[in-house]
C-alpha cells in the first residue's frame, strides 16, 4: 500500500446519500430476481428430480435456505437509508468512553488508543477498564488522563466489565470502544446528536482498519465486514433494525439500565441490541469512518475469532431471539432471524462437499436433473446478484479502498466451514466457548490446525480424479459414458468449487507461517495538532 493511500485511512469517510433512482434500481432488480428464484424452485421441486429421497430432502432444505439468503439481502437493501442529516449535539451532555484492557494485550497499543481519545473534541471522560493485575496499565492512563478502574475477576469478560463500571459511573451515555481503535476527534459529533431523539436508546458507526493490507487474511477479513458496515447495515436502519457490534457504539444508560445492563456472552454486542430493540427501544445506523482498528492478520486468528462470533451468534439465535421476540417487530424479527443463521453456511457447506464423494464412492445421487437446465434457471439469479452488489459497492463507507470483488473474503468465508459447523454443534449441545480477545499481532511459526479438514478434502478430491479417470477410461462402457457423462462431470464441477476456494484457505493457512512479528500500530503517529501521519 502506498504512503498516500496509508495516509488517507485516516480521514473522515462516509457513505453516499440514497436517492430515489437507487431505490427504484434496488426495487427492479430484487423483483427480477425474486421472480428468477421463485421459477428455479418451482423447477426443483419437480417430481421427477427426486432420486434419493432423504438426501434430496437435505439437499433441498439447504438449497432453499441459500436462496432464502439471498433474498433477504435483496429485500434488506430496499429500505437502504442514511441519516438525512447528523444533528448537532447540545453542549454539556455527559459522556464517558469505556475501553477495556485483558492479560495478554500489548500494553504500547494503548499509547495511540489514549492520545487519540483525549484529541476528541467533545468533553467527556475516558474510563480504562482494567483486569491485567498490571501496574503499567495504571501508569500509562494515568499518563494520559485516563480514569483507571481496577476490575480484576469480574465474570463475564468485556459485559461484566461494562456493567461494574456503570455502577460506579453516572454519564448519561457511554461509548464503549476496542482498545485497538484509534478513534478521529469527530467521532463523538457524529452519534450524540441523535440522541435528542429520546427514543433512541443506542448509535452505531461503522467499522474501518487500518492493518487489512499486511496479509491475505487481514485483507479477506476485512472484505467480509465492507458490504456490512455499508449497504447492509444501511438497509437494517431502514427496517428499524440496525445493530450493535460491540465497538464503536454509543448507548444510552438508560437503555441499558432498561435491560438490567450489557448483555454478557460470546456475542454480548448482539445480546444487547437484540433486549434493547425488544424493550421498544431505537438504533440509529450513522454509516461513516471514525476510527481505525484492526483484523486479525494469521489464519489461526482469524479462525479463533470466527469461531467465538459463530458460537456467539447461535446463542442470541438458541437463546436470547425466543425470549425477546414479543417485543420486536416484524422486520426486527427477520433482521435477527437473518443475523443467526448466518454462520449456517458451515454446515452447508459440509453437506455441499459431501455429495460429490457419496456419489463417486457409492453412485447414491440426491437428485436427477439435467445440469443444463440448473445453469439456464441459475444465471438470471446470478447475474442479478451481481448486479445488485455492484450497485449496493455505492454505498460502502471508504470506496477508495473497499471497493472491488471481495474474492478473499469469499474464501475465507468457505474455508472456515469446519470452524462455523463445530460452533453449530457446540450450540446444539450447549458447551460454551471461553471468552478470548481476538489476537492484536500476527501469530506466526505454525501451520494453523483449522487448515486441516481443507488440506483433507483436496486430497480427497485429487483422488477422486484419478479414480474417475481410471474408472471411465477402463471400466466403463462407451454406452455409459455417454449416459453417465452430464451427471458425472457436473458433480465434479460442483466439487470443484470448493477445490478451488479451499486450496485459497491453505494458501492463506501457509501464507501465516512467514508474517512479520510486528504490530501495525507503532507506524501511526498522532500529532499535537490533532493530525495522524504513518511512518
Amino acid at each position: 500500500m502506498n504512503s498516500k493511500l496509508r495516509e488517507d485511512l485516516w480521514e473522515f469517510k462516509e457513505a453516499k446519500k440514497v436517492t430515489s433512482l437507487d431505490k427504484a434500481i434496488f426495487l427492479g432488480l430484487t423483483i427480477a430476481g425474486l421472480i428468477s428464484i421463485f421459477n428455479l424452485l418451482e423447477w426443483w421441486f419437480r417430481k421427477e428430480h427426486i432420486e434419493n429421497f432423504f438426501f434430496f430432502i437435505i439437499l433441498s432444505l439447504l438449497f432453499v435456505y441459500g436462496n432464502i439468503r439471498i433474498a433477504l439481502i435483496w429485500i434488506n437493501y430496499l429500505r437502504i437509508q442514511k441519516p438525512k442529516e447528523v444533528p448537532i449535539p447540545k453542549k454539556g451532555l455527559s459522556v464517558a468512553v469505556f475501553t477495556t484492557s485483558s492479560p495478554g494485550e500489548p500494553l504500547s497499543m494503548f499509547e495511540n488508543t489514549f492520545k487519540a481519545l483525549n484529541n476528541l473534541n467533545y468533553p467527556h471522560t475516558t474510563y480504562l477498564l482494567d483486569d491485567t493485575r498490571d501496574i503499567a496499565f495504571k501508569e500509562l492512563a494515568e499518563e494520559h488522563g485516563v480514569v483507571w478502574l481496577d476490575l480484576p475477576n469480574i465474570p463475564g469478560a468485556k459485559a461484566g466489565k461494562i456493567n461494574e463500571a456503570l455502577k460506579i459511573t453516572n454519564e448519561d451515555f457511554i461509548l464503549v470502544l476496542d482498545p485497538d481503535h484509534i478513534v478521529f476527534p469527530n467521532f463523538l459529533e457524529q452519534t450524540l446528536g441523535f440522541f435528542e431523539d429520546e427514543k433512541v436508546g443506542f448509535v452505531q458507526v461503522s467499522q474501518g482498519y487500518y492493518n487489512m493490507f499486511r496479509s491475505f487474511t487481514a485483507q479477506g477479513a476485512a472484505e467480509q465486514t465492507y458490504v456490512f458496515y455499508g449497504p447492509t447495515q444501511m438497509g437494517l436502519f431502514g427496517y428499524g433494525g440496525a445493530v450493535a457490534i460491540g465497538a464503536n457504539c454509543t448507548f444510552r444508560r438508560k437503555a441499558l439500565e432498561s435491560i438490567g445492563g450489557h448483555a454478557k456472552g460470546l456475542s454480548e454486542d448482539l445480546n444487547t441490541s437484540i433486549r434493547i430493540h425488544s424493550k421498544g427501544w431505537k438504533s440509529v445506523y450513522n454509516p461513516v469512518i471514525v476510527s481505525r482498528g484492526l483484523v486479525p492478520e494469521d489464519f489461526t486468528s482469524f479462525c479463533k475469532q470466527q469461531l467465538k462470533w459463530a458460537r456467539g451468534v447461535f446463542e442470541m439465535l438458541f437463546d436470547e431471539m425466543p425470549k425477546a421476540s414479543k417485543g420486536l417487530t416484524f422486520w426486527q424479527k427477520v433482521s435477527y432471524l437473518s443475523i443467526g443463521t448466518y454462520y449456517l453456511v458451515g454446515p452447508m457447506t459440509a453437506f455441499f462437499i459431501f455429495v460429490p464423494l457419496l456419489f463417486f464412492t457409492t453412485k447414491i445421487s440426491p437428485a436427477s436433473m439435467d445440469f443444463s437446465e440448473f445453469i439456464i434457471l441459475g444465471a438470471p439469479i446470478v447475474l442479478i446478484a451481481m448486479l445488485i452488489y455492484a450497485h449496493a459497492q455505492n454505498f460502502l463507507c471508504d470506496k477508495k479502498t473497499e471497493r472491488g470483488i471481495h474474492w478473499r473474503g469469499m474464501v475465507l468465508k468457505y474455508s472456515c466451514w469446519p470452524v462455523f459447523t463445530y460452533a453449530f454443534y457446540l450450540s446444539i449441545i450447549n458447551k460454551k466457548v471461553p471468552y478470548i480477545p481476538t489476537a492484536k499481532v500476527a501469530v506466526k511459526g505454525f501451520m494453523s490446525p483449522f487448515v486441516k479438514p481443507l488440506i483433507v478434502y483436496c486430497i480427497l478430491f485429487m483422488l477422486m480424479i484419478f479414480g474417475i479417470y481410471i474408472e471411465r477410461r477402463y471400466y466403463v462402457s462407451e454406452s455409459e459414458l455417454i449416459l453417465t457423462a452430464e451427471k458425472t462431470w457436473g458433480m465434479l464441477g460442483f466439487a470443484m468449487i470448493a477445490f478451488v476456494q479451499f486450496i485459497g484457505g491453505i494458501v492463506a493457512a501457509y501464507k501465516s507461517l512467514y508474517l512479520k512479528a510486528e504490530n501495525a500500530w507503532s507506524r501511526i503517529v498522532i500529532s499535537e495538532d490533532k493530525k495522524f501521519k504513518v511512518k
